[in-house]
Formats: C-alpha cells, structure tokens, sequence
C-alpha cells in the first residue's frame, strides 16, 4: 500500500496535539438535543410511494441537463417556490450545493461581495470560488456592514460593478441572527444585492414555517434565498430561490448543477410530502409544538440562571458558551453521560475561545428533558466556575 504523504499526517497530528480532532460519531441512542430535524419529519415512517408501480427509479441516471431531469423536479420546484413565496426555485443536491453553486456563479471579477462573518463553510466556499473581491463584516452589525463598504467602496461604488451582501436569517451555531428589516433597506438604498441563508428557519419562522424573509415580509427584497431541506424538513437537498432569470442563469452556469448526478425520484417525492406535511394539521402540530418547546427552553435558562452563557436565540438553536476548549469538552461528556446527545462544537468549526455548547430543539423534546439537561448543565457550569 502507498505510503502516506507526510504533509498530511502532520496535519492530522496537529489536530490530535490541539485536541480539535474529528471522528464520525456512533448514533448513541440518547435524548436528542443535537439533530436538526426539529419537526420531527425524518423520524416519521415513509409515506407509500405515489410513483406509477414500473416507473420506479433506484437512481436518477444521469445529470438534470442530460437523463436525471425527472417531471417531479419541475412539480417539487413549484410547490417549493410557491411555499416560500418566491417566482421560481431551483433544486440542488444539497444545502452546501446549493450555496456553492449560487455564489461561485454569480460572483463576477469585477464585482465586491461582503459577508457576515458567522457564516457557514459553504457560503464562504461559494464565495472564494467566485471572482468578485470579497470582504468581512463584524457578526451581525449593520454598522460594520455600513462602515466595511464606505472603507472599500468610497462615496460611490465603480460603474459596472454589483454588490452582493450575504448573511444567513439563523446562524447554526450561535442560533441568532440580523436584525433583517434595516439591512434590506440598507441594501435597497444603495442598490446592493441580499442573499439570505434560510436554511435553520425552514419550518420554524414565519407563518406555517415559510422562513424569516416571508416573517417579515420581505421575500421581495431578497435576490436569493437558500432554502435546504434536510433540518426541519426531515429529508434531503435544497433549493435557491429568486427571479426565473436567476433560475436561467444557475441552469447554464451553476457548476455545483451541471456537473453532478440528479436527485433519484423517490428523494423529490420525500421534498414533497414534506412540504404537504408542513400544510397539514399534522404538520401545524408540530410547529405550534415546537414554538411551545422554544418557550419553554428559553424560560428554564431564565429560571436556572443560566442567561448569561446563552446567546440570543431567534430559531430552534441555543448556544451556550461555557468559557473555553476544555471546560466545553468536559460538561459536553457529562451530560452525554447523564443521557443527553449534546455536541461540543470546538475549533475550526468556531474561533478559538468560542466553543460552545449547541441545544437543538425539537417539537419530540419534552419539558422534563429541557428542564434536567438545563439542571445537569447549571450544576456542572456552577463546578466549573467554583474550580
């Protein structure tokens, strides 16, 4: 067998000596604070196939642009868009897809693109794949938003250039996210183009689910939405939302599209009993449970004290910041321990000295599960602090 190149194992042995090392995790059987199936959606059993019996397809065939173009695509991205409000929506593979394929096609050399620097990996890999000159933000802050781009662009952007902000409406770690209305104005004012990360608040903002921009009745001044549906949805892929222009543009130059084998069909038929089950009683159950979870989690923080290792939640994620790598690690294995499938998120995930603890919540959680996971987290933070 080929030896190992030596580069690399000095990469891996790095992780190992900052403790910052990954391994896949066993699914543990524990009470789950840590998927994002926040509905409840994927532990539901599969709905009887709707496909013509001998129409079957194990496996799509082939690239949306030759065979794998099946006739559900066209049916799940209506459904999809009209759900979300939005002129059309493309389906990608996945949410990482989706993002990579949005940004890298649309991001021209001569154009300037500034993101919030909480985002996720795939909006920060769409962009460098991109050509436009790109630039950081502080977290969240329209002020430094306001002061990066005078920084950069002066009084007046360059003629021919467009302008792209890019941030997400629930950020997966932190769990909070833009104070939306006053930054789609901003970007009105000046001409710039909003792409909206809606992945953590499909089915869980906004009325029957339908994200933060129709919450706040703002879908219109969005030039993109990503929207994924392998969280709340309970199954896989995702969809970019915008104008049918748009949709025309990533068919003939999203890469992440073109070049990649379609979704098989029984995976677009899963996209849409999803989203019949958002519109059934069934599905307003379970979000009107959620809700009710995410109240009580909030309340319990209050009541235990815990507030200040909380940050501000706006989805179904909570992140508490215990202070600290190791101190993070230790109360992440007690309450594994104890029964609670919490995760640690550590370094490279998050900046070091940010390590967090993150709570998903579910619409399945009950209120004696938040209240003793909260009280295992209060007791062994208070034994942290004592030393």
């Amino acid at each position: 067998m080929a030896t190992f190149p030596k580069k690399l194992q000095v990469r891996l042995d790095a992780r190992h000596g900052d403790g910052n090392f990954r391994e896949l995790p066993v699914l543990s059987g524990r009470i789950d604070f840590t998927s994002n199936d926040y509905l409840g959606l994927a532990r539901l059993p599969l709905a009887p196939s709707t496909l013509t019996p001998g129409t079957e397809l194990r496996g799509s065939t082939g690239s949306r642009l030759l065979s794998g173009n099946h006739p559900l695509y066209e049916k799940a991205e209506q459904k999809v868009a009209g759900y979300h409000r939005a002129a059309a929506a493309l389906i990608f593979n996945s949410g990482y897809d989706a993002n990579l394929g949005l940004l890298s096609a649309v991001l021209q050399r001569t154009d300037f693109v500034f993101y919030d620097s909480g985002v996720h990996a795939s909006i920060r890999d769409g962009i460098s794949l991109g050509h436009a000159r790109s630039y950081r933000f502080r977290h969240n802050s329209l002020e430094s938003l306001q002061d990066t781009v005078q920084k950069v662009l002066g009084p007046q952007r360059p003629p021919g250039t467009e302008v792209y902000v890019v941030t997400e409406s629930v950020f997966s770690m932190e769990g909070d996210g833009p104070d939306l209305p006053p930054l789609s104005a901003y970007c009105a004012e000046n001409g710039f183009r909003l792409i909206l990360d809606e992945a953590h608040a499909v089915g869980v903002l906004g009325p029957d689910g339908r994200g933060a921009a129709v919450a706040m009745g703002l879908e219109g001044a969005v030039f993109a939405r990503v929207v994924t549906f392998g969280k709340a949805l309970g199954c896989h892929g995702a969809a970019v939302l915008g104008s049918q222009r748009l949709k025309e543009y990533l068919v003939n130059f999203s890469r992440s599209l073109i070049y990649t084998t379609a979704l098989p069909p029984h995976s677009l038929e899963s996209i849409l009993q999803a989203y019949n089950m958002l519109e059934s009683e069934a599905g307003v159950r379970a979000m009107k449970a959620l809700r009710q979870r995410l109240a009580s989690f909030e309340l319990e923080v209050d009541k235990a004290g815990l507030n200040q290792y909380f940050t501000a939640a706006r989805g179904a994620i909570f992140s508490c910041l215990p202070g600290g790598k190791q101190r993070t690690r230790h109360i992440a294995a007690a309450l594994q321990e104890a029964g609670y499938e919490v995760r640690p998120i550590l370094s490279p995930t998050v900046p070091e000295g940010q390590e967090c603890l993150r709570f998903c919540i579910h619409s399945y959680n009950t209120t004696g599960e938040i209240q003793e996971v909260l009280s295992i987290l209060g007791r062994k933070l208070l034994e942290a602090e004592n030393g």
